[in-house]
């Protein structure tokens, strides 16, 4: 793509309510349709909250919110995202599961540096944002819609919905998509929709296997699931198990949210703890943690796990007395981490030896043999 500001029609955004502005000059597609490119020329990608987006090419440079994004980037045979909002987030070691695929997150910025800075977009000059400018206006306080106006003339394009957790206020006023609805439509930006076709092709797939090793209903296993940081955990964050795409290959394993009937509310709504007194009044089947994504199972195991065993609380919880204490899976999942991470707790809960995805498929598709 060239330096040339990109034309949009954009989604204005006060108070957390979307308001449509006009479509400004040049754009096409103003059915509220996409308008696929031809022959390299422009085209529109709509998405909420951002609108119509009209590309002049094929986006070159993308920065991308966190991980769900890079990962469905990488799926469609992109360049890694040249800044996350956290890289640290964005755990890479899922494709060492997958021969072919890897991605280097050395020299990639952090977008989030104790603030959000303008003169960084600036600085990376990026095709295309892919992040909810809600989440920049939310989050913290420094940004304003001025602002995210300001870089999508000067630099690039906003495209992204904050589809991770359904728990943000600010975020009830326009759609969630799932994670594949996402997926495709980031496919329509970067012009890649038989990669997403092949992708669909293989979820559909690994969903038909996935079912078939979930227990039935009234023996599935009812979990708590909690941010545990450190090695040495005193207290949690809660998640309460939702539609966001970060709880989507617990859904799939039909995982029971032990905190849904208590008054444990959800991290991102209140920014809540739990302690072990907590957990132990509920007393979960299961204890899934987050936050030791960058560990192995057996690190995991050694640390987390040998702390809870010898804790004068934390021992009589039930999923510490039957070995039942696991890692979670992220909070940002794409199309690859997904298989990745649902194979990985199958094993953990169901003891589920059988591959449920077909890695190497996974691999072709990526690298362009669909």
């Amino acid at each position: 793509m060239d330096d040339q500001p990109k034309s949009t029609r954009r989604a204005y955004l006060a108070s957390g309510a979307v308001v449509a502005s006009g479509l400004l000059a040049g754009c096409t597609g103003g059915d509220g349709t996409d308008t696929p490119a031809g022959n390299g020329g422009s085209y529109t990608v709509s998405m909420e909250p951002v609108g119509e987006v009209e590309f002049d090419g094929v986006p070159e440079t993308w920065v991308a919110n966190n991980g769900s994004w890079a990962d469905m980037g990488i799926a469609l045979g992109q360049a890694p995202p040249e800044a996350l909002w956290l890289t640290s987030r964005y755990h890479t070691q899922y494709y060492d599961e997958i021969d072919g695929v890897s991605v280097d997150t050395e020299g990639m910025t952090d977008l989030y540096q104790d603030g959000v800075s303008k003169e960084l977009f600036y600085e990376l000059g990026a095709d295309v944002h892919v992040i909810d400018p809600n989440f920049l206006m939310n989050r913290f306080s420094g940004w304003e819609q001025a602002d995210v106006d300001e870089i999508e003339e000067n630099v690039g394009p906003f495209f992204g919905n904050s589809i991770f957790s359904t728990g943000y206020g600010w975020h009830e006023e326009y759609q969630y998509y799932d994670l594949y609805e996402a997926f495709g439509k980031l496919a329509e930006v970067f012009q890649e929709t038989e990669r997403y076709d092949a992708f669909t092709d293989l979820h559909s797939e690994f969903q038909s296997n996935v079912e078939g090793v979930v227990p039935a209903e009234g023996e599935r296993p009812e979990a708590a699931v909690v941010w545990a940081a450190g090695n040495e955990p005193e207290s949690f964050s809660p998640y309460i198990v939702g539609e966001g795409t970060s709880f989507k290959h617990l859904r799939e394993l039909g995982v029971q949210d032990a905190f849904a009937n208590t008054e444990v509310r959800d991290f991102h709504s209140n920014r809540s703890e739990v302690d072990y007194e907590t957990l132990l009044e509920i007393d979960p089947e299961v204890l899934l943690c987050r936050g030791h994504e960058h560990q192995t199972a057996e690190e995991f195991q050694n640390t987390v796990v040998s702390f809870m065993e010898n804790h004068d609380v934390a021992s009589d919880l039930t999923a510490v007395q039957n070995g039942d204490v696991y890692r979670a899976g992220p909070l940002y999942q794409g199309p690859i981490t997904h298989f990745v991470v649902t194979q990985r707790l199958a094993e953990d809960l169901y003891g589920v030896d059988e591959r449920l995805y077909d890695a190497g498929r996974v691999s072709d598709i990526v690298n362009g043999e669909f």
